[in-house]
């Protein structure tokens, strides 16, 4: 795995660029579609940072830390506990 293809930057780097990481270029269709989506995304009202962090935390967490320590790891920050659907989304497979 090349470091160009390691952390978050990285895959807005391939997007601007326009090409994916194996070096084929990202079809006109898909990046036409991601920027009216993304367009949308940044002129919508947001609730505060804090939501935000903890969105975030959640969403990316629960692919890499088991649900119990994600939320122990949550109330130790003080951010709210895992809720029933988040549980039921990212961890019921």
């Amino acid at each position: 795995m090349s470091s160009e293809n390691l952390g978050a930057d990285a895959i807005d780097i391939a997007i601007a660029q326009g090409i994916d990481f194996d070096g084929s270029p990202i079809p006109p269709a898909k990046l036409d579609l991601y920027t009216k989506v993304m367009a949308l995304e940044a002129g919508r009202q947001r609730s505060g940072v804090s939501n935000t962090m903890r969105s975030r935390i959640v969403r990316i967490g629960a692919k890499h830390i088991p649900q119990a320590e994600l939320d122990q790891m949550l109330i130790a920050a003080d951010f709210a506990p895992l809720k029933d659907k988040e549980i039921a989304f990212y961890y019921s497979k």
